[in-house]
């Protein structure tokens, strides 16, 4: 999570969609960066409108914008796959060894599965019962929300490439794909409501 105190701005930095380089690019201008632990680096909504975002108005007076970027949500869970292979390669227990991804998706569509699996999922981190974060952009359109942050940080933002996966198998059979997408039915909504959304803040702005 960074704070930018002056510009009255907070990016909460969304797992496996581009968190790590914007940070990088950004944490020399923010006031405040939490980067560990994890659960303070990837602070969701509702624990900032809990913690965070009254103590920011009790010091300033101000709201704060918040923004954050959602990834597409079956290539966000390509993406846990590909780092949790790539993890795996110093764990001794090898959870990941011999697992595809078609079986990786089907234990997430099972019962309880992102929990089981440990990743959650994108709506629970930006989203909090009818509340959510202010400025949600698609990671697959990452340059409208470089455009944003120039404009409100007044500078140039170039990101760097870090954390490259490995190329690895992530085809889903079709039956796979149809499961996974139903138990994403929630995020798949979010996300495609952003295109629509992001339009209509154009238009008023």
């Amino acid at each position: 999570m960074l704070i930018f105190w002056d510009q009255r701005l907070v990016f909460l930095a969304t797992p496996k969609a581009g968190s790590s380089a914007i940070e990088m690019a950004l944490e020399s201008l923010a006031s405040v960066s939490l980067q560990r632990p994890a659960e303070a680096k990837h602070t969701d909504i509702a624990t900032y409108r809990r913690h965070f975002g009254p103590w920011l108005h009790a010091l300033t007076g101000h709201g704060f914008t918040t923004v954050a970027l959602m990834r597409e949500p079956v290539d966000w869970l390509r993406s846990w796959y590909r780092f949790k292979l790539r993890d795996d390669l110093d764990d001794p227990q090898h959870a990941m060894h011999g697992t595809a991804f078609g079986d990786f998706a089907s234990t997430y569509a099972g019962l309880d599965g992102p929990a089981r699996l440990r990743i959650g999922t994108q709506s629970d981190f930006l989203t909090n019962g009818d509340a959510r974060v202010d400025r949600i952009f698609r990671y697959e359109d990452i340059d409208s929300f470089v455009e944003f942050l120039e404009s409100r940080l007044n500078c140039a933002i170039e990101l760097p490439r870090i954390n490259v996966p490995p190329s690895v198998d992530v085809h889903l059979d079709p039956e796979v794909e149809k499961r996974l997408r139903t138990a994403m039915a929630r995020d798949l909504g979010l996300y495609d409501s952003l295109a629509s959304a992001e339009l209509d803040h154009v238009l008023i702005d």
